[in-house]
């Protein structure tokens, strides 16, 4: 699942606008039109290519492709915009996603912060999709990388996460 998919899921399941989605990319410093909104919102014919590189976007006239830093960028836009400008924040908030495989966990982490949901709020979300997970598995998916519990939140639980988020937030 590539970062243009994640954001296509995330826009579905909570019902975001597109000139939300442009002040959101614009408070997490990202500066797109509506018009590149649509490019971004579009999947992506080249996802598996051999030679695909994470942090250079791909753009012609049909798709901008979402890098790693510009999904981040959303992700803290999206903790703004849910819960206002944190006092004494920084302008620049240093980069979580280290790589295409880390990409899944900072979206269930900011996603957790930003909608204010607790551990039992996102198991149930899970469950609602119908992927049962434990406290002590939700736990290894929130540690930071490099943690020696540390476990990689794989496609498939993204895909069911964003699943059951839509059930909950779209009926």
């Amino acid at each position: 699942m590539d970062n243009n998919d994640i954001l296509i899921r995330l826009r579905y399941a909570l019902d975001i606008k597109d000139i939300d989605m442009v002040e959101i990319f614009k408070l997490g410093g990202v500066d797109v039109t509506k018009e590149d909104v649509s490019k971004i919102l579009t999947k992506s014919e080249d996802t598996y290519d051999e030679d695909y590189d994470e942090d250079e976007a791909v753009e012609n006239e049909d798709h901008i492709k979402c890098t790693n830093s510009m999904l981040d960028s959303f992700l803290n836009g999206f903790i703004t915009f849910k819960r206002g400008p944190k006092p004494g924040q920084p302008t620049k908030p240093d980069r979580s996603i280290k790589s295409q495989s880390s990409a899944n966990n900072v979206l269930l982490k900011k996603v957790k912060i930003a909608l204010t949901l607790t551990s039992e709020d996102i198991i149930d979300i899970l469950e609602e999709a119908g992927v049962t997970i434990t406290k002590g598995e939700l736990s290894a998916l929130l540690r930071k990388e490099g943690h020696k519990n540390y476990k990689v939140f794989g496609d498939q639980y993204a895909r069911n996460f964003l699943k059951g988020l839509a059930i909950k937030y779209r009926g």
